[in-house]
């Protein structure tokens, strides 16, 4: 292990488990194995699959797949999602692009958000992520999503894919122009916010 790799801070999968099943495994293997190359040296590969085993039963699910060179810890917890409607715009550059479990400098961010629900954090005039999902906005009926996010999420990943969004780069400016926004990550899955407003 070199002293760089010391130095890497713990990584994190967050997986939906929706009545028992997996969802979207794919594009989390497809991360993990991108997150592992980049940080580390020659190390065996994991499966996913073969680490997962969810407990049986009706509802979702959060499940939390800690890891750095090999699976550290696996955990299930009951899903609870919060309501997000108003945000708030934070100019700020933080380094996540991957997925650390020291969230640390994005809790930071948040604490910032004031009477906002979370932040919306802009980088170099354009904007990125919230402090939980990435975003997407409606023009004309088609749905887009920041070109340079700050983390690579799997539901992103996934719709990008399949034509359903498309990245562009939005400016702070320009989002009065845009009719909607929506949140999305693997939990929430794609979210339109009803009413929503960012300051």
């Amino acid at each position: 292990m070199t002293n760089i790799e010391q130095r890497i801070p713990m990584l994190l999968e967050t997986i939906c488990i929706k009545n028992g099943a997996i969802q979207h495994l794919a594009f989390h293997q497809a991360r993990l194995d991108r997150s592992r190359a980049a940080l580390f040296d020659e190390c065996e590969p994991i499966d996913l699959a073969g680490y997962i085993h969810p407990p049986s039963g009706e509802g979702t699910l959060k499940c939390r797949v800690l890891y750095d060179r090999e699976i550290l810890d696996i955990n299930y917890q009951p899903y609870r999602p919060r309501s997000v409607r108003r945000l708030k715009t934070i100019d700020a550059s933080p380094d996540y692009a991957h997925k650390y479990s020291d969230r640390e400098v994005l809790e930071d961010l948040f604490a910032r958000r004031g009477d906002a629900d979370d932040i919306l954090i802009v980088r170099d005039g354009l904007i990125t992520d919230t402090s939980i999902a990435n975003i997407a906005f409606l023009k004309k009926g088609r749905w887009y999503t920041p070109k340079r996010p700050l983390l690579r999420g799997t539901t992103r990943e996934r719709l990008v894919r399949s034509g359903f969004l498309i990245p562009r780069d939005i400016g702070i400016e320009e989002i009065d122009t845009y009719e909607a926004f929506a949140l999305l990550n693997a939990m929430i899955g794609f979210e339109i916010v009803k009413n929503g407003k960012i300051v």
